[in-house]
């Protein structure tokens, strides 16, 4: 069950990765910095006021729920070995993807070229992993939550990199339900902030697609990749071109 200290705490760490202080909040929402402060550490909230904090922020209480139901009893990040592990054998990293997108063991079958008893075994494994729990019948249950990503820059991200520059990069994107856009722009420190907090909550959002889409018949559904990065960021060519003394705007240089 879902209780109300939870749902404070992840609305707090919600605010932490908006970048919304609880100055900014008290402006917000016309209450002093003290009396912010005072509510959240005694986590005394009235419907109100919790409903006035959801406004001046812009967080949707359903994305709040979710993410306060996941952080108590879901997983959102595996560990190294469990994601070499994974990595390291192409059935059971096609079957991880699988279930994750939600797919049955049948639909696993008649998409790749494995048996059932193939993906049972991936199933099992994953199932001693923890990414899973497999239940009577070859059901699955997921034990990842909404906010559910790969280590950053481990053994999964690195696979998936490598595929990006080799494989999905090399696209027109001219085509049904493709985009790319890539622009660049100098930006100040607090509005970078303001465009990565934006980003996170894009990929959010495409999570809950994906959760209120499972229950859609598979043939109304369609595998689609979203790479979301920003960077500062110069092309070589032009960096080349830089006067040593003088770095360029927006570029970091390193020690």
């Amino acid at each position: 069950m879902l209780q109300a200290s939870s749902l404070v705490d992840s609305l707090k760490r919600e605010l932490k990765a908006r970048g919304v202080t609880y100055a900014d909040l008290a402006t917000r929402i016309n209450m002093s910095e003290a009396s912010v402060k005072r509510m959240f550490s005694q986590k005394n909230f009235t419907l109100q006021r919790l409903d006035a904090i959801l406004q001046a922020t812009q967080i949707d209480f359903r994305d709040l729920a979710l993410i306060a139901q996941d952080d108590a009893r879901l997983i959102s990040e595996l560990s190294y070995a469990q994601e070499k592990e994974i990595i390291g054998d192409t059935r059971l990293f096609v079957v991880a993807v699988s279930v994750l997108n939600q797919l049955s063991l049948a639909q696993i079958v008649q998409i790749y070229t494995m048996t059932e008893a193939d993906v049972v075994r991936c199933l099992v494994r994953l199932d001693k992993i923890g990414i899973i729990e497999l239940l009577p019948n070859n059901r699955v249950k997921l034990l990842v939550s909404r906010t559910f990503r790969w280590i950053p820059d481990g053994p999964i991200q690195a696979h998936f990199r490598e595929q990006a520059y080799s494989d999905y990069l090399a696209s027109q994107f001219d085509g049904e339900h493709e985009l790319l856009q890539q622009v660049n722009v100098m930006l100040s420190k607090k509005s970078i902030g303001a465009l990565l907090d934006r980003m996170k909550q894009v990929a959010r959002e495409l999570a809950l697609h994906h959760q209120d889409d499972a229950r859609l018949p598979f043939e109304e559904k369609y595998a689609i990749s979203f790479l979301l990065a920003a960077r500062p960021w110069m092309p070589k060519a032009f960096q080349a071109l830089l006067r040593h003394q003088a770095p360029a705007p927006g570029v970091i240089r390193r020690k």
